[in-house]
């Protein structure tokens, strides 16, 4: 990584950290937060166990065994982030309830400008986990989860320890970022056992650099809209006597 996008990467990732430290920190829009990671690591469910599936066709037990787990804990890490909304009376919101809008109009406002940026020049057939090659799979999660790893722990140390809800989010944000290490872990092994050191870290490089663009590209668009997102909660009836979820 050379001098310039090293520092934007500092740039980028620290302006990314405050503005999450301080969304997740604030009640009222810690609701959001919580949602987006609750659609995000549940999201990546089907795309995983695909993925262990392929490999598994493909003779590669060993990948096939480290994905399933994978896809394991993000089940577990959504469920964490449910529980934490439930705490709020909130959940993520029925978009099945919502009015049906064009396919066109929909991929528009679907579209995230930091995925945007980081995938640039792939097509969405092209990331379908029975296509995407797993060089760029490999590299781009490995990105993705060795900083999410440190953005979960950041954010788990500005949570207040005055309350139960709040510690045991605390500790259940803790428990993900302990996971997501071991994921860039298993996940920079595989590209070992797959190319020599210097073709890891010059893909690492070029991942690194999309990851620089596409923060760059998501602060951008967080400004555009004033900082404001939409909503993905909506109210959920109190659960009386609900047990305190298990994050280990």
């Amino acid at each position: 990584m050379n001098l310039f996008t090293h520092f934007m990467h500092l740039l980028g990732s620290g302006a990314a950290a405050y503005y999450s430290a301080s969304q997740i920190r604030d009640r009222k829009t810690r609701p959001n937060v919580l949602a987006g990671f609750q659609l995000a690591e549940s999201g990546s469910v089907p795309f995983l166990e695909a993925l262990s599936q392929r490999a598994a066709s493909e003779g590669d037990t060993w990948l096939a065994e480290k994905l399933a787990k994978h896809a394991s804990d993000e089940k577990r890490h959504g469920q964490i982030f449910a529980h934490a909304l439930k705490q709020l009376d909130k959940q993520v919101i029925d978009f099945k309830s919502l009015p049906k809008k064009t396919d066109e109009k929909k991929s528009q406002q679907n579209r995230s400008p930091f995925f945007a940026a980081y995938f640039e020049g792939y097509s969405q057939e092209q990331l379908k986990p029975d296509a995407i090659d797993w060089n760029v799979f490999m590299a781009s999660t490995y990105i993705l989860e060795l900083d999410a790893s440190k953005d979960f722990r950041r954010m788990a140390l500005v949570l207040p320890d005055d309350n139960p809800s709040d510690r045991n989010l605390k500790l259940g944000m803790l428990s993900i970022a302990t996971d997501e290490t071991g994921h860039a872990a298993y996940l920079y092994e595989a590209m070992m056992r797959r190319m020599p050191a210097l073709e890891v870290q010059k893909l690492t490089t070029e991942w690194r650099t999309r990851k620089v663009n596409a923060l760059l590209a998501m602060v951008g668009g967080i400004l555009q809209r004033n900082g404001n997102t939409p909503s993905l909660v909506q109210d959920a009836a109190p659960t009386e006597n609900e047990p305190e979820l298990i994050v280990a």
